[in-house]
């Protein structure tokens, strides 16, 4: 980290891109997305990022990790710019989102019981071959029993 003045930070390519645990062509490429706006250079031709290019990327870390598209994070940063005048595209965006987490959600959920179902089973079945008992049988084992 370098400053511009002495209450200004400013960031490498490298430290920014160490700082989120990502390539450095990553960056680059959202800047060529239009997501990070106003990158300065510096005297070598090095770019040069603030306080609020760190504030886009982790927004854009978080909104990647939830599934937005490229086209999604340009559209919210682009709603962004003038929220009351697209609060109702905001909400809409925001909302499709958190309705796709959801049903992910739901999935890993239904995902995470099954696999709690099996390994119940399986242990169980480890239990009896060590103890030369009768097997279990997988109809006695209801998936409901396994749900959170």
């Amino acid at each position: 980290m370098t400053t511009v003045d002495e209450e200004t930070p400013t960031y490498s390519i490298r430290e920014v891109a160490e700082m989120f645990h990502m390539q450095t062509s990553a960056l680059r490429y959202y800047e060529d997305a239009g997501l990070l706006t106003d990158v300065g250079r510096d005297a070598k031709g090095q770019r040069v990022y603030r306080q609020c290019h760190i504030n886009r990327m982790r927004t854009i870390c978080c909104f990647k990790h939830a599934g937005m598209s490229i086209g999604e994070l340009r559209r919210f940063f682009e709603y962004e710019s003038d929220e009351p005048g697209h609060i109702d595209e905001i909400m809409s965006l925001l909302e499709k989102r958190r309705d796709a987490l959801a049903e992910q959600r739901r999935a890993l959920d239904e995902a995470y019981a099954h696999i709690l179902r099996k390994m119940h089973y399986y242990g169980d079945i480890r239990k009896a071959v060590r103890n030369d008992a009768p097997l279990p049988d997988w109809r006695d084992y209801r998936c409901e029993d396994f749900a959170d």
